[in-house]
Order: structure tokens, then C-alpha cells, then sequence
């Protein structure tokens, strides 16, 4: 299908005037890594000058859509969802939130600012929790397609069973933008959870990837999302017609996707902690996290 999609600038122009900080390229984070193999920048807390940033895309006027899925008892998480969205995700800037649910009269009213938008979508349940997280890319996909390729530049794509705790901003815009996964991030990459059978197409060799990437998080230009959600879902079909589903379904086709298809710029764990964790020393700030739950009570298999 040839879409035709909002152009996303790639040059940053500068607001006249502007004050901040002199940067330095000798003189800054030593604990971390900020750029991958392939240069493409990982971004960690002080990395980065927030208002510089925020000054470059609120000249672009930019609209950054979010999707998230509520099926069955994951409706309980969406309130905190939306509520630390409007006091943490992209504030100042247009947004639309995409709420996927089987229950839209359950969805909460959470009071938005202004240019900020609630759509709600119908969705239906599944007796297994592994159907409901592979129809993501299918849905995905089909909203890029129909609704969005108009008046939107950005997409993430989240889960609702996590909050945000401090700024997800323009610094994390970029083509193609993956979030590396905090249980994994020192591990060799010998440990990764990858789909390791050759018949599936989420199959990752020993010896290859780069990281391990969420399946909770991800986003980009519409071009590039689409990209990946119409590959992953194919994939996954194709692989479901030979009997086959790969070991974490979405997150892994995701991760054969961003391991041949490098993600242009990296978030780290800061973006997707996980809340029973502790936070480790080089975590500075902890901006998005899955909340602690009982995955026996909330899945439905």
C-alpha cells in the first residue's frame, strides 16, 4: 500500500535569542554510553538541554500521537496511565492519546490541557493475552493507515500497565526510536530472550542483535512505525499459519525488525523501568515504568 505521509523536517533550526548551557564535547557523561555502533544517539538524563529542544519542535508546531491498549483487566491501569501522561509526556505540545478498549465506558475522565485529545477505540477481548498483544501491530498499522497519515509527525506506542514519573519530551523524536529493555541492558547478549528457532521469523542467530528492545515502547515517524507494525504483523502471520508463535510475540518480532532495521536514535532504561526494580546508580531519573502486578489475576490465560 503506498500511503502518503506528513513530512518530518529533519534539520533543527534554532529559536533567535535562546540561552542555554555552552556544550562541550569533552566534558559530560563518563558511565554511560550515548551513541550505539551505527551513531545513533542513546539518550540518557544529561544528555540533553530540554529547552532547547522543546524550542525547536514547538517552531515545527509538531502532533505526537500515543497508543495504548485496555483489554479486559488492563482498564484498571489506564487512569494512572492518563493521568501522569498530561503531567509528564510531551506537555506543551499537541498530542493525541489512541485508547484501545474492549470497556469504553470504563475509560476515566481525565481533565486534558488544551490541544491535547482522548479518542477511544472499540476493541474487542481474547481469551489469551499472547492474541491480544500480537493484534497490536495489526491495529497499529490500520490507524497509521486511516487516520492518522494527515495531521500527525509522531507516534508511541505504550503500555498501559505503567506510568510516567518525571519528562518524555522531544528529546525522544526521532525516525525510528526503540527503548532498550531495563532487565537486560548489562547482559551479554547471550542472555537476551530472543526467539531463537530459525523456522520462526522472529529468529535472532547466537552471536547477533545489539540490544534488547521493549515491546512496551516504541515509536517514530508515521512512515517508519508503519513500516514496522505492517512487517512485524505479517511475520507473525505467517509464522501462525505454520503453527508457529515466537517465544515473546510482538517484542520478538520487534526485535528481529530493529536488529535489521536500526533504530535511529535509542532511548534507555530511564524510559521503560520496571517498578519492583531497584534503580541502579547510572539510572538518574526514572521517566516511564511498568507497575508492580499479579500477571496470574490480570491475564486471561
Amino acid at each position: 500500500m503506498n500511503l502518503k505521509f506528513v513530512a518530518v523536517l529533519l534539520f533543527l533550526v534554532v529559536v533567535l535569542g535562546l540561552k542555554y548551557p555552552q556544550p562541550s564535547i569533552t566534558h559530560g557523561r563518563t558511565d554511560v554510553v550515548s551513541v550505539t555502533p551505527w551513531l545513533a544517539p542513546v539518550v540518557w538524563e544529561g544528555t540533553f538541554y530540554p529547552v532547547l529542544l522543546d524550542s525547536i519542535y514547538q517552531k515545527r508546531n509538531i502532533t505526537v500521537a500515543a497508543t495504548v491498549f485496555a483489554v479486559g483487566k488492563y482498564i484498571r491501569f489506564l487512569k494512572d496511565f492518563l493521568e501522569t501522561a498530561e503531567q509528564h509526556f510531551f506537555v506543551g505540545f499537541r498530542v493525541k492519546v489512541y485508547v484501545f478498549t474492549d470497556q469504553p465506558n470504563e475509560v476515566p475522565k481525565v481533565k486534558m490541557a488544551a490541544g491535547r485529545e482522548l479518542v477511544v477505540r472499540s476493541v474487542p477481548n481474547s481469551k489469551r493475552w499472547q492474541e491480544i498483544s500480537a493484534r497490536r501491530m495489526e491495529i497499529i498499522q490500520t490507524l497509521i493507515e486511516e487516520t492518522l497519515k494527515n495531521d500527525v509527525d509522531y507516534i508511541f506506542c505504550l503500555d498501559v500497565d505503567s506510568k510516567f514519573h518525571s519528562r518524555w519530551g522531544t528529546e525522544s523524536l526521532g525516525e525510528l526510536v526503540a527503548v532498550i529493555h531495563p532487565g537486560y541492558y548489562k547482559d551479554d547478549r547471550s542472555k537476551f530472550p530472543y526467539e531463537r528457532r530459525p523456522a520462526s521469523r522472529a529468529y535472532v542467530a547466537p552471536g547477533e542483535g545489539d540490544f534488547y528492545y521493549c515491546g512496551g515502547a516504541f515509536g517514530g515517524v508515521l512512515a517508519e512505525v508503519h513500516q514496522l507494525a505492517q512487517t512485524c504483523r505479517k511475520n507473525f502471520e505467517d509464522d501462525a499459519k505454520e503453527g508457529i508463535e515466537a517465544a515473546w510475540q510482538e517484542e520478538s518480532h520487534l526485535n528481529r525488525y530493529m536488529w535489521l532495521n536500526k533504530p535511529s536514535k535509542v532511548l534507555s532504561p530511564e524510559y521503560l523501568w520496571q517498578d519492583f526494580k531497584a534503580r541502579n546508580s547510572e539510572v538518574r531519573v526514572i521517566r516511564f515504568s511498568g507497575v508492580i502486578k499479579n500477571y496470574n489475576e490480570i491475564r486471561p490465560n
